[in-house]
């Protein structure tokens, strides 16, 4: 009892990652519940996400049944908590996009940061704004002044850089910034406050890669003291 007490004590969060093609669902959701139920006793105000994973050996036409099954029982479960359920996978979009809205409902001051950013946005008349967490690239917040054709542009810019990174750390170096111009868009990657990076996308390419870089490093301070004032540090327990 101690030690479940010393495990659950101060826990900000709780990520449960549920196998949709288990065989031992009963036994799953047992354990689930006896997590829960320690959650309540030490730590009755953290947040709740599960993962149905594997969702990609369903069949296509029962995915939506099956999801919405288990999501119903998973919230009926949970109570009086609340949880909050995704259905991911790691052949599609699914998993970045559940870790990007886990992350997000994290952020303690989103509503502030991203106002900031929509005020950054329109100041230095960017078409979109991005921030990326540091060691993840998962998207944090965005802004974009008009529509974007690709829905999945997110992660594909992540997977990108992800793989960029790698490639420098195997010739012992750092990324820090990137720029990709045509005649129609300058986007620039830069290193942003301690735990972000920015993505700027600019649709008038005829502004300099200056006056864009430098309204990034005027920018930084704002943003570094935004995330000082409200920097809480969550506790994030996985099973």
């Amino acid at each position: 009892t101690s030690q479940r007490d010393n495990i659950f004590r101060n826990v900000e969060v709780l990520i449960y990652v549920f196998d949709v093609e288990s065989r031992e669902l009963e036994k799953d959701m047992h354990y689930y519940q006896s997590c829960l139920e320690a959650i309540l006793q030490n730590s009755p105000d953290a947040k709740i996400f599960c993962l149905v994973h594997k969702m990609d050996l369903v069949q296509e036409d029962q995915r939506d049944l099956i999801f919405k099954e288990r999501e119903e029982d998973l919230r009926r479960l949970s109570r009086p908590l609340e949880c909050a359920c995704f259905r991911t996978s790691i052949w599609d979009e699914t998993l970045y996009k559940a870790w990007s809205s886990i992350v997000y409902q994290l952020i303690p001051n989103v509503q502030q940061l991203e106002m900031n950013l929509r005020n950054f946005a329109q100041i230095i008349e960017a078409d979109e704004v991005l921030l990326f967490e540091r060691a993840t690239f998962l998207v944090i917040s965005h802004y974009q002044c008009k529509e974007q054709r690709d829905v999945h542009r997110f992660e594909k810019i992540s997977n990108i850089i992800k793989q960029f990174k790698l490639s420098c750390s195997k010739l012992a170096a750092s990324f820090q910034s990137m720029e990709v111009r045509n005649s129609n868009f300058a986007a620039f990657i830069d290193i942003f406050t301690s735990n972000t990076y920015v993505m700027v996308v600019m649709s008038d390419p005829s502004i300099p890669s200056a006056a864009t870089l430098i309204n990034i490093r005027n920018a930084r301070k704002h943003f570094e003291k935004l995330e000082r004032v409200d920097g809480a540090k969550h506790s994030l327990l996985m099973r």
